[in-house]
């Protein structure tokens, strides 16, 4: 191992070769990603998961799709608001199975991404009317995962019951 060390230290480039290069900003892709995966052991269809998610997430310019192996899938955006909707709209489900959103950020590789966290809406039903209040669901949800905090206007009353956004940690059973 020293000596394959010691080799690499007498590696230097050559004047043709430069003294390297640097990317800045400027030459970057300006887009914004979602990456998925699919919680399936069948296979996926591409073209089917596109026709699926166009027009449930009605993207201003529509997205690119792009597959990626291991049940994992890339959607491309021009728009950092159809990603921040599309996220906050999670949970997302395709043929029955669930498909685990994250951001991409797209300085990491799709390798070093884990899947392990996702968010699902949760119902809690029977409150009494004094305790019909996002702090009371919340309390209640935190068993389950850990509570969002309500953005913007969204409202959590479903009528007859609380609507609570939950993170919950896939790794561990629910119950």
């Amino acid at each position: 191992m020293d000596d394959l060390a010691q080799s690499w230290n007498k590696l230097t480039l050559s004047e043709r070769e430069g003294p390297g290069c640097c990317l800045t900003n400027e030459e970057s892709v300006k887009e914004f990603s979602i990456v998925a995966k699919f919680l399936t052991r069948r296979a996926l269809n591409i073209e089917a998961i596109a026709r699926t998610f166009t027009p449930l997430w009605g993207a201003r310019n529509g997205f690119k799709i792009q597959a990626f192996g291991d049940h994992k899938i890339l959607f491309t955006f021009e728009n950092k608001e159809d990603v921040d909707r599309i996220l906050s709209s999670e949970s997302w489900s395709f043929n029955k199975h669930l498909v685990v959103m994250q951001r991409h950020e797209n300085d990491l590789s799709l390798q070093d991404i884990t899947f392990n966290k996702t968010t699902l809406w949760v119902q809690v039903h029977g409150l009494p009317t004094r305790f019909m209040s996002f702090e009371a669901a919340g309390k209640i949800c935190g068993v389950v995962g850990e509570v969002l905090q309500p953005s913007g206007n969204k409202v959590y009353d479903g009528g007859s019951f609380m609507r609570v956004q939950v993170s919950i940690d896939l790794s561990l059973p629910l119950c």
